[in-house]
């Protein structure tokens, strides 16, 4: 027994130690990075004015965090990212239960999913934009356009996955088809879940954007588009790398519930 303890502390220690090694690997590539970038700038090998640089970066951030009302846009994208988030689990949920519930409806229903989803989302949002205006809900739904369609294919094929041994043992103990649900379905689906919110978060932020690109006079994809126009590429460049923040940061926070769900 000792001996397979002392193996099992060995694994963890090398675990560890690899989970370490590969996260100071990535800080060195990402600060390599940076330095390569700052160098090119200020060397001239590439043109600071399209290119910036992550100094200048910086210092844009800091002008506009006390002349522009940044961080009024970042509360923006991030708000109606989560709303949409939100709004597309709980959809993703009740839609898989009843097609779950009612399998002739969910064969009828197939086709139409999958043409929804492969429809490009950016031709979308001018259409909805043009049926509901230009406002913060539409945004929200182009955010939930980007990411339902797969999200509820990708659950009811879950569901399906599900044991039919624990649903026969369900019903030959006397239980009903709700209890199937509740008991064993819903329950054995929620790896599937975080695993299609952990694709979701980011589908949205994307979805999101490409509302506030079209259509909104704040946020980050609207900032993205204005500097744009009037050639401000440090912002430009800004607005893109803090909604890499954005995305990162909420995808690790899926993953830290995941983690404790384990």
């Amino acid at each position: 027994m000792s001996g397979k303890l002392k193996g099992q502390e060995a694994y963890q220690r090398n675990y560890m130690l690899r989970r370490k090694k590969i996260q100071v690997t990535r800080i060195l590539l990402f600060v390599v990075f940076l330095m390569i970038w700052q160098s090119a700038s200020d060397l001239g090998w590439i043109d600071s004015f399209i290119f910036s640089s992550p100094t200048e970066l910086v210092g844009t951030f800091f002008d506009m965090y006390h002349h522009h009302d940044l961080m009024r846009h970042i509360g923006v994208t991030l708000l109606e990212t989560l709303a949409s988030f939100a709004l597309v689990g709980v959809v993703t949920v009740l839609v898989s239960v009843l097609l779950w519930s009612f399998p002739a409806v969910s064969e009828i229903l197939e086709p139409c999913l999958v043409i929804l989803n492969a429809l490009p989302k950016s031709a979308l949002a001018p259409l909805l934009i043009v049926w509901l205006g230009a406002n913060q809900r539409t945004i929200i739904l182009a955010g939930m356009s980007v990411a339902v369609f797969g999200s509820i294919m990708n659950l009811s094929q879950g569901f399906g996955e599900v044991s039919k041994d624990k649903m026969k043992l369900i019903y030959t103990l006397g239980g009903n088809r709700r209890q199937v649900l509740t008991k064993v379905v819903l329950p054995a689906s929620v790896p599937y879940l975080i695993s299609i919110l952990k694709v979701d978060i980011g589908l949205c932020l994307v979805g999101v954007v490409i509302g506030e690109f079209i259509g909104a006079r704040e946020g980050l994809g609207y900032l993205i588009i204005y500097s744009s126009q009037v050639f401000k590429l440090s912002w430009l460049l800004l607005s893109i790398v803090l909604l890499c923040i954005m995305a990162m940061v909420l995808y690790q926070l899926i993953c830290l519930v995941q983690k404790r769900k384990k």
